[in-house]
């Protein structure tokens, strides 16, 4: 199939199929979905394309989004590469101080913001940003408060169809080059700021005709549902995937709908992080203890059926023993269905699953009911999928077979190393992180992993210290640390939450600082385990630390901690010669504590 490049992506499918609806949305005043065809999107993309000539944008200007999903933001994107300029996509949750360090670090000469919040917070800085000539907003709503760099998407649109300024566009769109830089996306490092991978139009035509050459099983027309951010590479690159297949892409604005979302679309295909799985499974595992002893046992013998039919038959490709077949058939209509239809996922064709450690035992839990989770492993240096589930043959415990034409090895400390025409070229602006990110011309992931005997993937560990919530979201718990740190009441921290929904901390508080505001408010304790369940000591904690961390977006925050008398030292295993905090020692010796901060139930129904 002719992967065409992206500044003519939308223009051809409109020219071939004008009137298929493609890009979905939700009017939640009509309570319905609302698509836009082909060309109705391909009509938008001119106009603003057309705009830009007009308000003086110039090849490789970089124009940033920060907005919730939103058929607007795939109108800037191809707008963007229709004029051969550079998409910087940001997270709706980004920080002002985070936003700022982005648009100065890029040269972000206009952006584009969803909501009040997002705009709002471009007012505290645009006057540090000389390079921010516009802020355009989507929703109509939002108070402009009067600033002259600020308008409306809608006016911006105005501004379109000119014929001299289409004439600039189609110009343009003709010196398009495959190595053009298509997308600038920010990824958290492990100390200091962020840095931009950049990300080409090579890069993304390679995802393009790699993903499909795997996945053969996907046809035109089914629904696919974007509830992770555009501003994660994984979403991203599937929905232009999906957009480059003619898949219907449903766009949920608001994560928290997602439930509601589901049961609408009813989608064939989803990505998402593990953690959405695991609140799946609990949901799950709560019914399921909730029953009768009679239908808890049906339950059991049912994923004893599924296990036997899914994983043992269909994953080896063997065909199953009619006795088999007739016991899955009753299970799944019976059971499976019902749990399937509850949430949604009736449907599903492919689930694909990455961003974080996912569990074998749950992979395993929704495959045995025959929902298909793909599980995968990229970066935003790979622009996403280096490796994922095949549709036969995968095996639970890796991260699937290695994608066509991607190559990986394992080098010094067992450090998996990528090469291939996805991989980006290197970090904007950074040559000396670009030395350190390269060996020979291979990527070097950071994580550490091995390949087994039949070529899957496996990943062991981290090898750098960054880690990610079982959201899929960066976090680099040095920087929260060193911001902690400096508290007067704080003789050390530790940052956990790799794996986890949200962040957490263990805090060595400072004796002599704390008994002094004990002295100060009349608190009277027997022991130092009193003094720490105060509930004004308790308050104290809670308002410094949201105190510190005003300025850092809201899933890098610290949203429980526990106090602890003793001091993590090198004695004791839980810190290096030079001071630096061994994280496994100290996750390893604290894991009650830790188990406790996230409610982690003693058991779970079916061992998931």
């Amino acid at each position: 199939m002719e992967i065409p490049h992206f500044s003519q992506l939308v223009f051809k499918k409109a020219k071939k199929r004008p009137n298929m609806n493609i890009v979905f949305y939700r009017d939640n005043s009509l309570a319905k979905w609302i698509g836009l065809t082909w060309k109705e999107v391909a009509d938008k993309v001119m106009s603003l394309a057309s705009a830009y000539v007009r308000l003086g944008i110039k090849e490789e200007d970089k124009i940033a989004i920060c907005s919730q999903n939103k058929p607007q933001g795939f109108i800037v994107d191809f707008a963007n590469y229709a004029n051969r300029v550079v998409s910087v996509p940001m997270y709706a949750t980004a920080s002002a101080s985070q936003m700022e360090y982005i648009v100065n670090d890029a040269q972000v000469s206009m952006i584009f913001v969803g909501d009040q919040q997002q705009y709002d917070n471009v007012l505290t800085f645009i006057d540090k940003t000389p390079s921010l000539k516009k802020i355009v907003v989507f929703e109509e709503s939002v108070d402009l408060r009067g600033h002259e760099l600020a308008t409306y998407f809608s006016k911006i649109m105005e501004l379109g169809n000119d014929e001299k300024d289409i004439k600039v566009v189609k110009t343009r769109q003709k010196a398009a080059k495959e190595d053009d830089l298509a997308i600038l996306m920010y990824t958290s490092g492990t100390t200091g700021n962020s840095k931009g991978v950049m990300i080409t139009h090579s890069n993304l035509l390679e995802a393009m005709r790699i993903h499909d050459i795997k996945l053969t099983q996907i046809e035109k027309k089914e629904r696919s549902l974007a509830f992770l951010p555009l501003s994660h590479i994984f979403e991203r690159a599937w929905c232009y995937f999906c957009l480059f297949k003619e898949l219907k892409v449903y766009l949920v604005e608001d994560p928290k709908n997602i439930q509601q979302a589901l049961r609408e679309v009813r989608p064939h295909y989803m990505t998402n992080v593990p953690r959405f799985w695991e609140k799946v499974s609990i949901g799950i595992n709560e019914k399921i203890a909730a029953m009768t002893p009679f239908k808890r046992a049906m339950v059991t013998w049912a994923m004893a059926v599924g296990e036997s039919y899914n994983i043992d038959y269909l994953r080896l490709d063997k065909r199953p023993p009619f006795k088999l077949k007739l016991s899955y058939k009753f299970a799944d209509k019976f059971i499976f269905g019902l749990v399937k239809k509850t949430v949604g996922v009736e449907n599903g064709k492919m689930f694909p699953v990455a961003g974080a450690y996912m569990d074998s035992n749950l992979i395993k839990f929704f495959r045995c009911m025959g929902i298909p989770i793909t599980f995968g492993y990229g970066l935003t240096e790979t622009c996403a999928t280096v490796s994922c589930f095949d549709y036969k043959g995968y095996k639970i415990g890796t991260v699937g077979s290695i994608m066509s034409d991607i190559q990986v090895k394992i080098g010094e400390d067992d450090e998996i190393l990528v090469k291939g025409k996805t991989i980006t070229p290197g970090y904007y602006n950074l040559p000396e992180v670009n030395a350190e990110a390269f060996i020979d011309g291979w990527f070097r992931t950071g994580d550490s992993g091995k390949i087994d005997e039949d070529g899957h993937l496996v990943i062991v560990d981290r090898i750098k210290d960054l880690f990610k919530t079982s959201n899929g979201k960066y976090i680099a718990p040095q920087q929260i640390e060193t911001k902690l740190n400096m508290d007067p009441y704080i003789a050390q921290i530790v940052v956990i939450g790799d794996s986890r929904n949200f962040v957490t901390a263990i805090i060595v508080p400072e004796l002599e600082a704390l008994k002094e505001f004990a002295s100060d408010h009349n608190i009277m304790y027997d022991n130092l385990d009193e003094l720490f369940e105060n509930q004004k000591v308790q308050k104290l904690y809670s308002e410094r630390i949201e105190t510190a961390q005003k300025d850092m977006a809201n899933f890098e925050k610290v949203k429980k901690f526990r106090l602890i008398k003793k001091c993590f030292t090198v004695e004791s295993g839980e810190m290096t010669l030079t001071l630096k905090l061994r994280r496994a020692v100290i996750l390893h010796n604290y894991k009650e504590l830790i188990d406790e901060m996230y409610d982690v139930p003693k058991n779970n129904i079916l061992g998931v």
